[in-house]
């Protein structure tokens, strides 16, 4: 029996490594987006750790607080837009995904179509040559009668 030889393995093997190449650019993305998730709860707690305290006694002290408070919410904010512009390199990354995905797919089902047509033809030959085989061991068996 011949050995199926796909014509578009090199396509296949190209998209199958883009897709790759986009698996790990997703997850990285994914990644730097969840650091700057923790980042921002960890300000968020303290900011709210700090909004709620007592303030101190001295004005000094009382300055330094309300300074830091603001400080915490100008990071807060820097922090959310920084994770809002995340999120959206995450959602491209994950549309660029997919669509490799679906590009790789559709190679692969061709791949899979050529396939079960080369074994429905290599099958069809065989059950020709049985044929031929059985015709010609009954003509045999008839000439010998």
């Amino acid at each position: 029996m011949m050995k199926y030889k796909f014509k578009l393995q090199k396509l296949l093997d190209m998209r199958i490594d883009k897709e790759d190449e986009s698996k790990i650019e997703f997850q990285k993305a994914q990644s730097e987006r969840l650091e700057i998730k923790e980042k921002l709860t960890q300000l968020e707690e303290n900011y709210n750790k700090y909004k709620n305290r007592p303030l101190p006694a001295s004005a000094i002290d009382q300055k330094i607080t309300h300074i830091y408070i603001n400080a915490l919410d100008y990071n807060i904010n820097e922090t959310s837009k920084d994770l809002n512009k995340k999120e959206k390199i995450v959602d491209e990354k994950r549309d660029k995904l997919k669509q490799r995905q679906i590009d790789r797919k559709t190679v692969e089902i061709l791949k899979d179509k050529g396939y079960g047509a080369f074994v429905k033809e290599q099958n069809r030959i065989e059950q020709k040559l049985n044929d031929e085989f059985a015709l010609y061991g009954f003509i045999r068996n008839l000439g010998a009668r």
